[in-house]
């Protein structure tokens, strides 16, 4: 796909794709509550998939019949949705948001580790070297400084956080199989395999039947699900046929500030110097390795 020059409408898109990605950290903070991790997984993937199976067959496409096609949309849910959305919804039981977003903004160095190993056309170049470091160093700082006073609950609801990043990048190189199907049909199949998946694992592992949430943790979950999920993804495939893949990197950048805004005023997180020290370093990884600063200068 052909990355075209952005206007402000494209712009005014991405940053409102970033509030909504941003806000899902927020949203998940105060969801927690009442309701347990899983079953928010289980709602967020479920409701979504059905919200956009209906605008696939709205615009007049179907969804794939083939059995290998399935499998290859189950595979996806999996390392896409499932995974990650479990690990960061988890791990915000003992992170608070915005040091989740911080960290799951980490996942395009993954992805750039990863796509050296498994293809052919993506190899590690200097100024992709460099923003490998400079992103490895910022979980450093983060975790690093943080990591002598935390708790092993912290510690592992950190990792959870880079476990979920990693998971994204394995999704991003997984994902090019996908080329030849309608971004919307990918979507939806992918939401659904996750959502039968989940169904199998909350009622193992939890009891959502016994759960009396609150009216905020139902708003939160409700502004996850339709909001920072379903429009979310309808709105990344816009900017996706409007601009291309390569500028939607810059959502990167814009979801922690949103993240950490409302994680800060709304929920009176703390900020400290190292999270602020580490958040620079992972972003200059991310200009490091996207170039386009530099390409301007």
């Amino acid at each position: 796909m052909v990355n075209k020059t952005m206007g402000p409408g494209e712009y005014l898109y991405l940053a409102l794709l970033s509030i909504l990605w941003g806000a899902s950290f927020f949203f998940i903070k105060l969801a927690l509550r009442d309701i347990t991790p899983l079953t928010i997984v289980l709602i967020r993937v479920g409701i979504s998939a059905l919200v956009l199976t209906a605008l696939v067959y709205a615009s007049g496409k179907r969804m794939p019949s083939s059995p290998g096609i399935w499998g290859t949309f189950f595979v996806m849910g999996a390392l896409n949705n499932l995974i990650p959305f479990s690990l960061i919804i988890w791990g915000e039981q003992y992170v608070e948001s915005s040091i989740a977003s911080i960290l799951n903004a980490t996942s395009p160095v993954f992805s750039i580790i990863l796509a050296h190993f498994l293809t052919s056309e993506e190899k590690m170049t200097p100024g992709r070297v460099a923003g490998v470091v400079l992103g490895l160093a910022g979980v450093s700082i983060l975790i690093g400084f943080d990591g002598l006073q935390a708790s092993g609950a912290r510690l592992l609801g950190q990792a959870a956080m880079l476990g979920a990043a990693l998971c994204y990048a394995f999704s991003a190189v997984y994902g090019r199989r996908f080329r030849k199907l309608p971004p919307l049909v990918i979507a939806s199949g992918v939401l659904t395999g996750a959502t039968v998946m989940m169904i199998p694992l909350v009622l193992l592992f939890e009891k959502p039947f016994t759960l009396h949430p609150g009216g905020i943790s139902i708003a939160a979950l409700s502004g996850l699900t339709l909001l920072s999920t379903a429009l979310a993804f309808v709105l990344y495939f816009k900017i996706l046929a409007l601009t291309g893949p390569t500028n939607l990197l810059l959502v990167t950048f814009l979801i922690p500030v949103s993240a950490v805004f409302l994680g800060v005023v709304v929920l009176g997180e703390n900020l400290g110097w190292n999270a602020i020290a580490g958040m620079i370093f992972i972003f200059a990884g991310l200009a490091v390795t996207d170039g386009r600063l530099f390409r301007l200068r």
